[in-house]
């Protein structure tokens, strides 16, 4: 285990230098391929969970530490066992002792300083809980100004969402309503002693996240993992047999799948990363679907767009992600206040840029996983405000939504927004 500790510290150290951290485990893991099984678990909750925490662990190490190692990789390697300490189940004098065997592993004589900074948190555990608790920052651990964003749109709601996205996320599975019920897959899973609920029209949730390859009739299509949240977009753009549909920015091709499901339509998916189109293919060939697959930029349609109309458009933006944190940790520590603008300025491109190959009549689904509504409702009512011909219709979801299409994470869904747009003659 003291290897994972140090692969997990290094894994930690690139993130918080601006990697993205699922490239970074992903590199990792390959580069590593004998790791077994509870290894590999082992080291993306470690990575993840460090992260996750990393505001809080480091407000207690910094009250641990006279001053910090010369070495960044120890300062890490110590974060992950803060971590392991406060969220793990392993014992303490176990963590202790595998973290100072993964210290001797660097260059630099630190396997004391390792060993008495952990046996003094053991000691001050609840005065440093008490500590951390008294500044927003810590207590949550999140950036200031993403505190702030939250307290300001939200009020006293603030706390229940930064604690929302600290939670493990659910695994949620799309059944393909062409194959099967979601009541049959349900009672599929409970024969095959998997645990779940139901709680959304096509969506069941594991109460113990597993492999796919446990899943019953995986490989054939039957079912898809997906968010409940993300699954409400293919109700709400309400395709019908016949309708040409634009998916647009549509990697990695969940919500692509779940139209394709829904209705026989004729759908063109389109995104500008060429790499996560290959998803998108892998998605379509599993579940023996057919759809027109664009790489292209979704704000530069006259560089892909054949000049036939849609009757169906779902715009599923670039955005902050803020949704969805909990599934991707690093997205606390990587983004900047600025980054919002900037983010709402693209989407407001990418809806002004396709607005014009909606068909009259037809609709457009513009969604994000945020919770800012700088690029959420913002973006949509300054789009209004210049194009007369549209409105926007009011939408139900089968889960709290407030303000209205703003769907905020819980134990039941990730954080996302919609709104659905009609063009009118």
């Amino acid at each position: 285990m003291n290897v994972i500790q140090t692969e997990a510290a290094g894994i930690v150290q690139l993130v918080m230098g601006g990697c993205n951290l699922d490239r970074v485990l992903a590199d990792r893991l390959a580069a590593n391929p004998g790791y077994s099984p509870q290894q590999r678990g082992a080291l993306q909750d470690l990575s993840y969970g460090t992260i996750r925490y990393y505001s809080r662990l480091e407000f207690m190490l910094g009250k641990l530490l006279e001053r910090p190692p010369r070495d960044k990789l120890v300062s890490h390697l110590l974060r992950v066992a803060l971590y392991q300490l406060e969220y793990s189940k392993a014992g303490s004098h176990v963590i202790v002792d595998q973290a100072v065997r993964a210290s001797k592993r660097l260059k630099s004589p630190v396997s004391g300083l390792v060993n008495a900074v952990l046996r003094n948190f053991l000691r001050e555990r609840e005065s440093l809980r008490q500590a951390a608790d008294t500044e927003k920052t810590s207590c949550y651990s999140y950036q200031d100004w993403w505190i702030r964003e939250l307290e300001q749109q939200y009020g006293e709601r603030a706390t229940s969402i930064l604690e929302a996205g600290n939670m493990h996320p659910p695994m949620t599975l799309r059944v393909n309503r062409r194959c099967t019920t979601t009541e049959n897959y349900s009672a599929m899973l409970a024969e095959a002693g998997i645990a779940n609920k139901h709680v959304a029209a096509e969506a069941l949730m594991l109460l113990q996240p597993l492999s796919v390859e446990r899943l019953p009739n995986f490989a054939e299509g039957w079912v898809s993992v997906q968010d409940a949240g993300a699954q409400c977009a293919a109700s709400l753009l309400d395709v019908a047999d016949g309708m040409r549909v634009l998916d647009v920015c549509s990697a990695p091709g969940g919500k692509t799948m779940h139209l394709l499901e829904s209705a026989d339509i004729e759908l063109v998916a389109m995104d500008k990363d060429e790499q996560r189109l290959d998803r998108v293919r892998q998605n379509l060939r599993r579940e023996k679907l057919s759809a027109k697959v664009i790489c292209g930029d979704a704000s530069q349609p006259s560089a892909w767009w054949d000049g036939k109309p849609f009757q169906r458009i779902l715009a599923d933006v670039p955005c902050s992600a803020s949704g969805v944190i909990r599934r991707h940790p690093d997205i606390k520590w990587l983004r900047r206040s600025a980054d919002i603008a900037e983010f709402s300025d693209q989407q407001s491109r990418i809806l002004n840029a396709i607005w014009p190959i909606l068909d009259l009549g037809g609709k457009l689904l513009y969604a994000t996983c945020s919770v800012f509504k700088q690029e959420n409702q913002d973006v949509i009512e300054r789009f209004m405000a210049t194009h007369k011909e549209a409105s926007q219709e009011t939408i139900k979801l089968p889960f709290a939504n407030d303000p209205p299409g703003q769907l905020l994470p819980s134990d039941q869904h990730d954080g996302f927004f919609y709104a659905l747009l009609r063009k009118n003659d």
